[in-house]
This record gives structure tokens, sequence and C-alpha cells, in this order.
């Protein structure tokens, strides 16, 4: 079975924040919460780098394993979703996870900022898929529906893509090949310990 997962290209990447927008505007996100933010590296200096950051469905994700309640869980597809009726509002998560994907409506003490938020992979939540309950709590299941994320179907630039994790590995490879950089791709020797095969 597929595993998904979104991989940002920061070559790529203008910062146009299409990819944050469609996001607030598919699931009809709460104020103050974003699911998906550009983050810029080194901004206005040579080198500079945007990358748009979420919730990367981690294969072993840290949230879950901090998470006093259980409420974290894995799809059959690789996404790691959560269950707002578990959910205590602790914030174990937010500070477990190194790409701060986890969300809370409201600033407060423990159990006060309310339930927490993340990006769903346009996969909903654990309601019957499609029903007007999931869409409330989680926003629209594209998944469900046979369609990708739409923040990566926004990027102009094909920057961010989402999808089957070989599928998008072998994308992005065939990118840095075509580029050139071979081994001198940035990260891909910390990350992968190997050159890219040409």
């Amino acid at each position: 079975m597929a595993r998904m997962k979104f991989l940002c290209d920061a070559d790529r990447c203008i910062e146009c924040n299409a990819c944050v927008t469609a996001c607030k505007n598919e699931h009809e996100v709460p104020w103050g919460i974003n699911r998906r933010r550009v983050v810029t590296i080194n901004d206005g200096l040579p080198g500079e780098r945007s990358v748009s950051m979420a919730c990367m469905h981690c294969t072993d994700a840290p949230c879950a394993s901090v998470c006093p309640v259980s409420c974290f869980y894995t799809t059959g597809d690789g996404v790691v979703l959560h269950s707002k009726d578990t959910c205590i509002g602790c914030g174990y998560c937010f500070y477990a996870c190194p790409f701060g994907a986890p969300q809370y409506p409201r600033v407060g003490n423990f159990g006060t900022r309310g339930k927490m938020d993340k990006c769903t992979y346009c996969s909903g939540g654990p309601e019957a898929d499609m029903t007007e309950a999931e869409y409330v709590r989680y926003g629209t299941n594209r998944l469900a529906e046979g369609k990708l994320p739409l923040c990566a179907e926004m990027c102009s630039t094909k920057a961010l893509l989402a999808g089957d994790g070989d599928i998008i590995a072998d994308i992005y490879r065939e990118r840095v090949v075509t580029r050139g950089y071979g081994s001198g791709a940035w990260g891909w020797r910390t990350a992968y310990g190997e050159t890219v095969a040409v």
C-alpha cells in the first residue's frame, strides 16, 4: 500500500503562500490556526530558501509517542491523524514535533487552549468519511474523493509535492540529477548517506 508523504523542493518554492491559503479555505481553519505555513531561511540574504511546512506524517511520529491519551493513529496510507474527542490539550505533541505542526485555537495553560489541530493530509478524521461531522471537525476529506491534498495541487511551481512516498522520491531524485547537484544536493547526503546515481 502507498505511504503518503509531502516534499517541498526549496529550489522551486517562491514563497507565494498559495498552499497556506488553499488549506485555510478548503478546511475553514479557524483564525489563529495554520495547518501549513511557509518558512523562509536566510531571508533577504544570498542562498535564501523557502519551504512549505506542515505535519510530515512521520513513520514513527514523535507526537504519537508522547501523547498521554493516545489520540494519534496512523491510517493504512501512512497518514498520521488524531481524535479531537480524545485530545486533552496538554501540548506535549507540540513540543515533540520537530515541524511545529500541532496548533491550538486559544492561548492558555494546560487544557484551556482547546483541542489540538493539525494537517490531516486532507483525509478527515475518525468520523465516517464524507459526513458533516467529519467536515466540521477536521475539514474536507479529499483522499476519500480520490484527490491529493489541495495545498500541493495549488502549488504553481510544483515545489510542494504530495502522494506516494516512493513516487515523490523518484520525482525529486530526477530533479536533483537534472540540476546536476549530484551528492551536493542540499541535505541529500545528511538525509540518505549516499550520492545520487546518474
